[in-house]
């Protein structure tokens, strides 16, 4: 396993860069403690007999490889004189931490099924998620607090540096408001996936307007202790008790709890208006202002930069991973398309599309769905075989063509008949071209994902550490 040798080297350079951060510096060293203890991990793998480890233990060590050149990457950007730039113009490397520290636990569950059971006992304390939560938001309060100072002795020496170019000094004195602001808003996954009472609920519109009406629901925009949401009205719903749909919900909330990520569309919980002849049934979700990532992708007044498509795929990668990578090996989205992904501000993806759908079901009357749709998101092995099975590998071929569609900001292979569909894509292997100045590591990427072999294609793990290396580069 020549990778053990390059997560060691790896490691070390880690050990040497964290020592040279100018902020964040918490966060950075609770994450050189993870990594030390992953390599205890490692180290103890190595000393095993050759042959001893699975083929899953060695694709583990392939990805850790990845995950830790990406972190290195990362934790460099606080080390050079730029780093103040870099957070005002991003203000992001909270989620960026977040899905780190999750990837480095997600090794070290598979990993740790080597070690012995004394030195596994010692090492898990460093991976307990209960504390692990606790030191993590710790350490991001402390760290916030210091880079909140560091930001503002930042602005000012600005202002007194540059009084000639004033304009450009309140342009900055703006961008470090909004970075404090994001720095002191609570997390959204902070918040507890519950029962919620209505008079918790805001709304933006009175009399209330819907924005979104279909035949069984209205949806309203509104606050919820802070947030934005969208809630969604049931106006026809099923013969369903108030305590069989409560039931449902609390059975579904455990289940949701694994799915918490920036980078996933939040549920906050249902609201259940029991006062008058027949109970009201609300549904609260985050709410995402700019629309479906289609949508984004079609407004022409929007001019997204290499950078700005870059972050936008890996954000959207973020979210395929936290969905495929849980206790169930087996789930998938089952139908990803542009128009799964939503935009919030500041071009933040987010994947939606299948949260607390067995209480939507326990509410929503059966209508006729419109099941047409486009063959462009079906991989090859789905369009030449009717009974090939639905798989993780077929999903990651669809978010290729997703990420395929941010490039271009085109719709995939638009007026194209069925026929010439199966034929030159699904036999004839064709691809849609990409634009010529499409920076390479995203052109690598998504031939990776749309590659005709599905054995080929990279997991969303793997997928999600190259985009993030990838955005370092195209941001430099």
């Amino acid at each position: 396993m020549d990778c053990i040798e390059t997560i060691l080297s790896v490691a070390s350079a880690i050990y040497d860069l964290v020592e040279k951060v100018k902020a964040n510096k918490k966060q950075c060293y609770r994450v050189c403690d993870r990594v030390k203890a992953l390599q205890h991990v490692v180290e103890s793998i190595r000393t095993q007999k050759q042959g001893q480890s699975s083929a899953k233990v060695e694709r583990t060590l392939q990805e850790l490889a990845t995950t830790l050149d990406s972190a290195k990457d990362f934790i460099e950007k606080f080390t050079s004189s730029t780093w103040v730039k870099r957070v005002l113009s991003s203000g992001s490397h909270q989620d960026e931490f977040h899905r780190l520290n999750n990837r480095l636990n997600d090794a070290f569950q598979v990993l740790s099924l080597n070690l012995a059971i004394e030195q596994k006992e010692m090492l898990l304390k460093v991976f307990d998620k209960t504390s692990r939560d606790k030191e993590d938001e710790m350490d991001r309060k402390e760290d916030n607090t210091e880079l909140e100072k560091l930001l503002r002795e930042y602005h000012k020496e600005m202002r007194e540096e540059l009084e000639a170019m004033q304009k450009k000094v309140e342009s900055i004195g703006v961008n470090v408001e909004k970075v404090v602001a994001i720095l002191n808003k609570p997390s959204i996954t902070e918040v507890a996936i519950r029962m919620i009472k209505p008079d918790e609920l805001t709304y933006a519109d009175f009399p209330r307007v819907p924005f979104i009406k279909t035949d069984t629901s209205e949806v309203y925009k509104g606050t919820y202790h802070g947030f934005q949401v969208a809630i969604k009205r049931y106006i026809e719903t099923l013969n369903t008790s108030v305590s069989t749909v409560k039931n449902i919900f609390n059975k579904e909330v455990e289940t949701m709890k694994r799915f918490e990520s920036p980078n996933i569309l939040r549920m906050f919980g249902i609201s259940v208006d029991e006062e008058g002849p027949n109970p009201q049934f609300l549904l609260i979700m985050e709410y995402c202002e700019m629309g479906s990532l289609r949508q984004v992708l079609d407004d022409e007044k929007l001019t997204l930069s290499w950078t700005t498509k870059a972050r936008m795929c890996r954000d959207a990668a973020g979210g395929l991973y936290r969905l495929h990578h849980t206790e169930d090996q087996s789930k998938v989205h089952g139908s990803i398309n542009s128009s799964k992904f939503l935009v919030s501000e500041g071009y933040v993806v987010k994947l939606g599309g299948f949260e607390l759908s067995k209480t939507e079901t326990s509410l929503r009357k059966t209508t006729k769905i419109n099941a047409g749709g486009s063959l462009a998101y079906s991989s090859p092995q789905m369009l030449l075989d009717i009974n090939h099975k639905y798989s993780k590998e077929c999903e990651i071929y669809s978010f290729g063509i997703v990420m395929w569609e941010v490039v271009t900001r085109r719709k995939p292979y638009e007026d194209w008949s069925n026929k010439d569909f199966l034929k030159k894509v699904g036999k004839q292997k064709y691809r849609q071209p990409l634009p010529d100045d499409c920076p390479k590591p995203l052109v690598d990427l998504i031939d990776a994902c749309l590659a005709h072999d599905s054995f080929q294609r990279p997991s969303a793990g793997e997928l999600l550490d190259k985009l993030q290396t990838a955005l370092g580069k195209i941001e430099e």
